[in-house]
């Protein structure tokens, strides 16, 4: 088996980034996800839904992916982290607002942080430019990792008619 990478997304409410990634890319590269809590501020430990609801541990909602980079690489998945939600607003999507419904890639290494920086100068030149518009997506280095509590995992796929924000779709 090829060595496997772990990529780190938020991009608004975690239940719609897994649902997409995986209806897209399951069985194409992804081997495992899990929604949790990542990027909160020093000395917020062992957050839970409620407490990062409440914005008081700067902790952002999050999707981990382990992959395949034979099968499909960083710069398709980062491409496709932005294709999927509006990175143009700061603590937002659609009507989550707060700041756990950022925008942010959480870089393993050097070489993600370099091609996550490449994909977004390239994305922001060709698809928000010429909208006048301008990506606020933060690029920062992996932090500690928190699952969210079980009943979030796998979300939208155990309960097919739950919320769904409405920014987490193809948009080019």
């Amino acid at each position: 088996m090829s060595q496997t990478e772990t990529a780190t997304f938020a991009a608004g409410c975690f239940w719609g980034v897994e649902h997409i990634f995986l209806k897209h890319y399951k069985d194409k590269g992804i081997l495992k996800t899990s929604v949790g809590y990542t990027g909160g501020k020093e000395g917020a430990t062992n957050p839970d839904y409620k407490t990062v609801c409440s914005g008081s541990t700067n902790h952002a909602e999050a999707l981990k992916i382990e992959f395949d980079p034979s099968v499909v690489s960083y710069e398709e998945l980062v491409k496709f982290f932005y294709r999927t939600h509006d990175p143009t607003t700061v603590n937002r999507q659609g009507g989550d607002v707060g700041t756990q419904y950022r925008s942010a890639i959480f870089t393993h290494s050097p070489a993600q942080k370099a091609t996550a920086q490449t994909v977004t100068e390239q994305v922001q030149k060709e698809h928000f430019t010429p909208k006048g518009q301008k990506i606020v997506t933060e690029i920062l280095d992996a932090d500690t990792w928190w699952d969210a509590e079980d009943y979030h995992q796998l979300y939208l796929f155990n309960n097919p008619e739950g919320y769904q924000c409405p920014t987490h779709k193809l948009h080019w």
